[in-house]
């Protein structure tokens, strides 16, 4: 299998920026994707939210860049931009024409090297504001927005670092002062704690010295790794009911499951597209259009550096008990596990998770994004062949070890029912 083989070079600056060089001269473009390895696993209790606030602080100026005048610049100059924060990093990106790359090189270090004489009580409040609006809007207020960070607070001991959301919790946001965000800033922010890609249409001495330029003299601080912890593992069943304004009851059902690019991770990932992927998929098709029990259904294995967990979320049509659905969902798991799947599912799926992959990375931002995803977890930027042969190698066995091996421990199941 030959589907994506890149030539890239992969160095450190003096200051221990890792540097990634992909050129591709097919169109007259140039990304910009720096990952910094942060995010909320790096919080603690009472202090969470804070890597996804201070996403939004990155976009509110630095020393030379006034504030929101990162927007201006890339936008004027016909390009895109933005940012996310995940349990496990936060990236910035840029895509411009490729005549614009001193551009993105300089607001991206210029935020890197001088964000804190910039930083303000009113930008801080700012955004503090605009954070606390988000998670109004997106979990407390909205139906069903809750139960993310109630899985994960059941799923996760205590101090687990994957045992709230990203987003924080709205007193953590709120409290927030210029002191902590100086502090977060210059413990993670720095050359050493980052990796940047830029990927299209360059030419590799000149982006070379532009990123010695305006890179180069941004000191690093030697922040130290965080190291992976234990896996949980859950003693028994754990039930919850949660009271939502919501008109239709939810059950949600998480298990602990592999962490990113590991053992089983493929193989479930490709269990949770054989059970909801499609309207021809088990769960959808037997729940939601032959026995209309469920309004939809989902399953998903989600896989990160420190933790995994497979989950499956079903929504009840009036009338339908969640015990029937939560059986339904048992049967079909115990069924696999016993029986397994059909060659064609299997072949589907995996058809399916290819062309996906394939389309997903056909601009240039997306495949330097994915380009530090790999450098980031594998330690290898091309690692495409790698990871589509996982899915390749998967078979009918691996997809019944891996449901028995992680699908009949202890769970989560919880019920969101109307409060009226």
């Amino acid at each position: 299998m030959n589907i994506l083989n890149i030539e890239y070079e992969k160095y450190k600056l003096k200051n221990d920026l890792e540097v990634i060089l992909y050129r591709d001269n097919s169109l007259p473009l140039v990304a910009s994707n720096i990952w910094y390895k942060v995010g909320s696993a790096n919080e603690k209790r009472g202090k969470t939210g804070i890597a996804h606030l201070f996403e939004h602080m990155m976009f509110q100026g630095s020393e030379h860049v006034r504030k929101e005048m990162h927007f201006k610049f890339i936008q004027e100059a016909g390009g895109s931009l933005n940012g996310s924060t995940s349990f496990d990093r936060t990236n910035y990106y840029e895509k411009v024409p490729s005549n614009f790359l001193e551009l993105i090189l300089w607001l991206e270090s210029d935020r890197m090297g001088y964000f804190l004489p910039a930083l303000t009580q009113e930008k801080l409040d700012n955004q503090i504001g605009v954070v606390k609006n988000e998670r109004l809007e997106r979990y407390d207020n909205q139906p069903y927005g809750l139960a993310w960070e109630i899985l994960l607070s059941n799923l996760f001991p205590e101090e687990h670092s994957y045992s709230w959301p990203t987003i924080g919790y709205l007193p953590d946001i709120t409290s927030y002062t210029l002191e902590d965000v100086s502090s977060f800033f210059t413990n993670y922010y720095s050359p050493s704690n980052a990796a940047l890609v830029i990927a299209g249409d360059f030419e590799t001495s000149k982006a070379k010295e532009l990123i010695e330029k305006y890179f180069g003299s941004i000191p690093g601080n030697n922040h130290a790794v965080r190291k992976k912890t234990d896996l949980p593992a859950l003693k028994e069943n754990i039930l919850l009911t949660h009271k939502d304004k919501v008109q239709l009851e939810r059950i949600y059902l998480a298990w602990h499951s592999d962490i990113a690019y590991s053992g089983d991770d493929a193989e479930l990932d490709i269990l949770s597209d054989i059970l909801s992927g499609s309207k021809n998929s088990r769960l959808y098709k037997n729940l939601v259009f032959d026995k209309e029990f469920a309004q939809d259904i989902s399953a998903y294995q989600f896989s990160g550096k420190f933790a995994g967990f497979f989950f499956i979320v079903a929504t009840a049509k009036p009338g339908i008990k969640l015990n029937k659905l939560k059986d339904e969902i048992f049967n079909e798991l115990d069924k696999i596990r016993k029986e397994g799947i059909t060659s064609k599912e299997l072949l589907k799926s995996k058809n399916g998770i290819k062309s996906s992959f394939v389309f997903s990375i056909q601009n240039i931002d997306a495949l330097a994004d994915q380009i530090n995803s790999y450098n980031f977890f594998l330690n290898e930027p091309n690692s495409f062949n790698f990871d589509l042969k996982r899915y390749e190698d998967v078979q009918n066995e691996g997809i019944k070890r891996a449901a028995d091996k992680y699908l009949t421990k202890p769970y989560v199941e919880l019920h969101v029912i109307p409060n009226s």
